[in-house]
């Protein structure tokens, strides 16, 4: 189970690791994006992602003699990023699974961190890891399926009731549901008014889809440039809590994403992946139900972006 208790040990347990990033008021895009903007820095995060909060939080949680056996997850680069640091922090052998299309940047970040890499097909990744784990006995770190994972990533949620505590409405990028969830969890205990804002890539509408139907679809893989956000079906305990507790969920267009990230560079002075704009390019489509006297915090993901992917951009 996920309870604002379990959110609030994970937060005690990862102070020595990570750092409060900051909320930051970036008034110059009020009017861009019709609402008082803020933004939760996660990209300044250590790994430069949310996604070490739940890697340590699953990790410190594990008994030490399964973690001495090593420890395998598949990514698309952050969480593999956090499960690579983490393990450098508590001395042990980790694999992470990559899918062959993730950026640069993030398979040298993890092999920096001395782990290992293992590259294959996107739809591929969660299967190589099983093989691996069978293989050599390593213990699976999921990167959205686990009450633990989640628990770390609503630390976040946390930290945004108190840095803003006047906040209307965050927006959180979706993929497989590990931060919404920890996020919503977090937030609606707290504080229930505060509506929770779910943005997903429109090529791969999962959540919004299943969310129609109320059961969990596989959507079809396709690209897109938000490579953080691609996984193909909600995590199974993720998708009750997003039911429960998520008030909306848009879908982002691929020349808004873009647009966000660039908005956010040029006009904001903050350097985000795509995947972690994709709020900022929800509320440039015009699709954030957020009136224009709202505050409204975009909770930015992740920064692991090269230059040559912005120059390409």
């Amino acid at each position: 189970m996920l309870t604002l208790h379990k959110i609030q040990a994970a937060k005690l347990k990862l102070a020595p690791y990570i750092y409060e990033t900051p909320v930051i008021r970036l008034q110059g895009l009020d009017e861009l994006l019709h609402c008082n903007v803020s933004i939760k820095a996660e990209n300044m995060q250590n790994t430069n992602s949310f996604k070490l909060r739940g890697a340590l939080t699953k990790m410190l949680s594990m008994p030490l003699e399964q973690l001495q056996q090593g420890v395998v997850a598949a990514s698309s680069g952050n969480h593999g990023k956090g499960v690579a640091f983490a393990a450098k922090q508590l001395n042990i052998p980790a694999t992470i699974v990559l899918p062959d299309t993730a950026p640069q940047i993030k398979v040298e970040g993890i092999r920096e961190l001395g782990a290992n890499v293992v590259q294959c097909k996107l739809a591929e990744r969660h299967f190589m890891t099983e093989k691996l784990s069978i293989e050599h006995g390593y213990a699976i770190i999921h990167p959205y399926d686990d009450y633990d994972i989640m628990a770390g990533q609503g630390t976040v949620g946390l930290e945004i009731l108190q840095q803003l505590p006047h906040v209307d409405a965050i927006v959180v990028p979706i993929g497989g549901g590990g931060l919404i969830s920890g996020v919503a969890t977090a937030v609606k205990a707290l504080a229930p008014h505060v509506k929770i804002i779910g943005a997903e890539p429109a090529v791969v509408p999962r959540y919004s889809e299943s969310i129609q139907v109320g059961q969990r679809l596989l959507v079809e893989e396709q690209k897109s440039l938000a490579d953080a956000l691609l996984t193909l079906q909600p995590g199974e305990r993720n998708f009750p809590i997003v039911e429960k507790l998520v008030d909306d969920i848009v879908r982002v267009d691929e020349a808004s994403i873009v647009s966000g990230m660039k908005t956010l560079l040029l006009k904001g002075k903050i350097m985000a992946e795509p995947s972690s704009a994709i709020g900022i390019g929800a509320a440039l489509q015009g699709i954030l139900p957020v009136a224009k006297s709202d505050h409204v915090c975009f909770l930015i993901s992740g920064g692991n972006v090269g230059l040559n992917q912005i120059q390409h951009l």
